[in-house]
């Protein structure tokens, strides 16, 4: 789930800061500039994790800062295709379950990678599995009794593998025009975020799996 990634930066040290020790504050101004701060192909920037290389602090001319040019770790967030990870269930709507893991909440389960046979309940806001049923249509599962539906609840703890994860770069700009006539612009994306599968046994609310475990004191007395 978590990755040390090696970054070469120049970073500036205020004159305020002259006295602190330059690892320390060479290490706060890195954790302010990458911080919760998304690189492209690289992942969710967490912190600093230690200094691999500082160079001597060199003055430019006109602000009075010390230069100094930095190799370093930091902590990145960026889990690998099949990996499984827990994850709360945020919100529910048509076309899927989106997920949140505190910090990070761009986490996507379409409809495709949910446990079949399945439909969404507009009345509930939740998508629901119905396991051994032959319906087929999400009409014919809206049919179905509550009590046979197993739900995913918004705030549920689920587990989910890790499919695919994709980085758009949304460059800033004017609007663009076509024949004179503005055009608007497109609602803004995540610059990062992963689609996950809960389609698999063991996957999806961790309750639905709980009598499935093996009893440790069962085990143990064997």
């Amino acid at each position: 789930m978590f990755v040390l990634s090696i970054i070469k930066d120049t970073i500036a040290i205020l004159p305020a800061n002259f006295g602190v020790p330059p690892a320390q504050a060479l290490i706060a101004e890195i954790n302010k500039k990458y911080a919760n701060r998304v690189l492209h192909d690289v992942g969710l920037c967490i912190c600093a994790f230690d200094l691999v290389e500082a160079g001597e602090g060199k003055v430019r001319y006109g602000d009075g800062c010390l230069w100094y040019k930095v190799k370093f770790r930091i902590v990145v967030f960026r889990p690998f295709a099949s990996e499984v990870i827990l994850a709360k269930v945020k919100s529910s709507d048509e076309d899927g379950i989106r997920l949140s893991v505190g910090f990070f909440d761009d986490i996507y389960v379409p409809l495709a990678y949910l446990p079949q046979p399945s439909a969404f309940d507009p009345n509930e806001r939740a998508h629901f599995w119905l396991p051994d049923s032959e319906a087929t249509t999400p009409h014919e599962l809206l049919e179905s009794a509550t009590a046979d539906r197993m739900y995913i609840d918004q705030g549920e703890v689920v587990r989910v593998r890790v499919e695919a994860d994709e980085f758009y770069d949304d460059e800033p700009g004017p609007p663009k025009a076509s024949e004179g006539v503005a055009v608007k612009r497109e609602a803004r994306r995540a610059p990062y975020s992963m689609i996950c599968s809960i389609a698999e046994q063991g996957l999806g609310p961790v309750p639905w799996w709980k009598s499935a475990q093996p009893d440790g004191d069962a085990m143990d007395e064997e």
